[in-house]
């Protein structure tokens, strides 16, 4: 598959994320798809087909053979157009993407599916950097939807260079992308009026084992530091390596199985409601603005919105409903001052916050993230309240796109 000539001038055109997700969604087999894609890339030369290869790779569980197909075809060609079904075009967007798996980039094609707005998705590594303005599709904004990480930091930094001076607007600039890891954004956050956010330390593996074998007392490393606490590896997300470790002995367990070389440690704060649930609001600042994307409610602390028993649970999804139309003037309403300074401080023009609510009625942040994925995949038989409130979503994101070139 290598040897593309990306030139091609009956280049099939990209499927692109949103519509093969949304295939998932409903139930579709990709394998069929898969193995067309295949025939495509051998037989007609196609990079858009090999992106879509990556993606339905990467959606069917095979995230290394994903990974190494999708270096492959940006190594061939760094720029791809979302198709887009709408007969006029309101807006030309370039979005600046790393490699990497779902998580690794802000998902816009969730977030324009089916608009007016042209989306050019440009992929950037350490070795094929930003494309000149004059290089680039004719766009009227710049996108930054690069991941805070780890690996990322160096591209942030040399994204940012390139941006000086760049002849279009840009939004969620790489330099302030870069605050989002757990113990910076916690340094940011963590003093504002209203807003609980445990204090997070990333140690080595050395320091945590001596804590494990009591050599180092908990609280000489984390300011608040006392059992259970939250253990988590370096640059994980989707609640991977994530668990409460309640003393010394449950962080021995927990080392001897997972074997990240940095760890994020912050206090466990039980957060549960009356009724003994728990509830995460995943919630978007567009232009500073809430917009409320999901509330899931579960028995477990760790929540995720498809093991939360929503679809199976209808009180859940009425008590969701409930919290969607009444968000504006009530949760909204109570953290307004919070999520006024949250945009300022991290300073983004779109920003992703999972939360929830203290007991004392504090706004309680899990995390804050630019590359949160927000979409209206799911069933509306079962989830028709949502149509309309990730409408409100997406023509805010569309909205914040035309006031940043309103010429």
């Amino acid at each position: 598959m290598s040897g593309i000539n990306s030139l091609k001038t009956t280049e099939a055109p990209l499927i692109g994320l949103a519509k093969l997700m949304r295939m998932v969604f409903s139930g579709v087999d990709l394998a069929p798809l898969g193995a067309q894609l295949i025939e495509d890339v051998e037989t007609d030369a196609s990079t858009n087909s090999l992106m879509d290869l990556a993606m339905v790779l990467q959606l069917r569980g095979h995230r290394d053979l994903a990974l190494r197909t999708q270096s492959e075809a940006i190594a061939s060609q760094q720029i791809y157009t979302q198709p887009t079904t709408s007969t006029s075009i309101s807006m030309r967007v370039c979005a600046i993407l790393s490699t990497g798996d779902f998580m690794a980039n802000t998902p816009l094609e969730f977030l324009l599916e089916d608009s007016d707005v042209l989306l050019h998705l440009v992929y950037v590594t350490e070795g094929q950097p930003l494309p000149a303005p004059e290089e680039l599709p004719k766009h009227d904004v710049v996108f930054v939807a690069i991941a805070q990480s780890d690996q990322n930091m160096s591209l942030l930094q040399a994204v940012d260079t390139a941006l000086i001076n760049w002849p279009k607007p840009v939004l969620n600039m790489p330099d302030r992308i870069a605050l989002l890891s757990r113990n910076q954004a916690c340094k940011c956050l963590q003093d504002i009026t209203g807003v609980s956010m445990p204090s997070t330390v990333r140690l080595e593996r050395q320091h945590l084992e001596k804590i494990a074998h009591q050599e180092l007392a908990l609280d000489l490393v984390l300011a608040d530091g006392v059992f259970p606490i939250i253990v988590r590896p370096v640059d994980s997300h989707a609640g991977h390596g994530l668990d409460k470790i309640i003393d010394t002995v449950s962080l021995d367990l927990y080392l001897q199985e997972h074997e990240n070389s940095e760890f994020y440690i912050s206090r466990f704060i039980d957060y549960r409601g009356q009724d003994g649930l728990f509830r995460k609001y995943r919630i978007v600042l567009i232009e500073g603005q809430p917009f409320l994307c999901h509330l899931a409610i579960s028995e477990h602390w760790m929540i995720h919105y498809l093991n939360a028993g929503m679809a199976e649970s209808t009180e859940k999804r009425a008590e969701e409903a409930a919290v969607m139309a009444t968000f504006d003037t009530d949760f909204s309403t109570r953290h307004a001052q919070a999520f006024s300074v949250i945009h300022e401080r991290i300073g983004l023009d779109y920003l992703g916050i999972d939360c929830g609510e203290t007991p004392d009625g504090q706004l309680l942040i899990f995390e804050v993230d630019s590359c949160m994925i927000v979409h209206t995949l799911d069933s509306v038989e079962l989830f028709p309240y949502k149509q309309a409130q990730m409408s409100k979503v997406f023509k805010a994101f569309r909205h914040m796109l035309l006031n940043a070139n309103p010429h």
